[in-house]
């Protein structure tokens, strides 16, 4: 009993750390744009959240958050520290928690099966963590300039990565048949 509890958690540890690096790695893979720039780590999040989960996807990121707190070079452009979460960005960041356990619940319920439910599924996790980035955003430049910068823009990308999240969804689904 002991040595599958601790076989459990080191297998929790481990997708956590290879989620946190794919969300690292994903956060390189970036549009600069300013004063938020437009990354994949939106896209990543939500498949974590999808794949592991609403608990374990947001303790991914949680740990993804916390490494670059620490001073790991994980946030786009390879930034760290703790002012990172109190600029610009910090708001979008902090919304990755909530965007990735919103996706693993809906995808819980179903809500990551066929095209229109997995599209609902990312738009889902999109809308919280445009929330959370822009009420953040628009605190510090005022809420007008914080759409007009950190939402409008980030549309037309956000339908792409969605259209991207539901054909690899479907391409894994159709692995796992094979």
């Amino acid at each position: 009993m002991i040595v599958r509890r601790a076989t459990d958690i080191l297998r929790l540890a481990l997708l956590a750390l290879g989620g946190s690096l794919a969300i690292a790695a994903s956060a390189q893979i970036q549009v600069p744009m300013q004063p938020v720039p437009m990354t994949m780590q939106s896209l990543v999040v939500l498949l974590v959240g999808i794949a592991y989960g609403p608990r374990l996807g947001a303790a991914t990121v949680l740990l993804y958050l916390v490494e670059g707190v620490a001073g790991l070079p994980v946030f786009a452009g390879f930034r760290s520290g703790p002012a990172v979460l109190a600029g610009p960005t910090g708001g979008f960041l902090i919304g990755f928690i909530p965007a990735a356990a919103l996706a693993g619940w809906l995808a819980a319920q179903g809500w990551a099966r066929g095209s229109l439910r997995s599209v609902a599924t990312f738009l889902a996790g999109h809308a919280v963590l445009f929330a959370c980035g822009i009420v953040w955003l628009g605190l510090l430049i005022g809420f007008d300039r914080a759409v007009a910068v950190g939402f409008l823009p980030f549309l037309p990308g956000t339908a792409v990565k969605a259209a991207l999240g539901v054909a690899l969804l479907a391409a894994l689904r159709g692995v796992r048949r094979a």
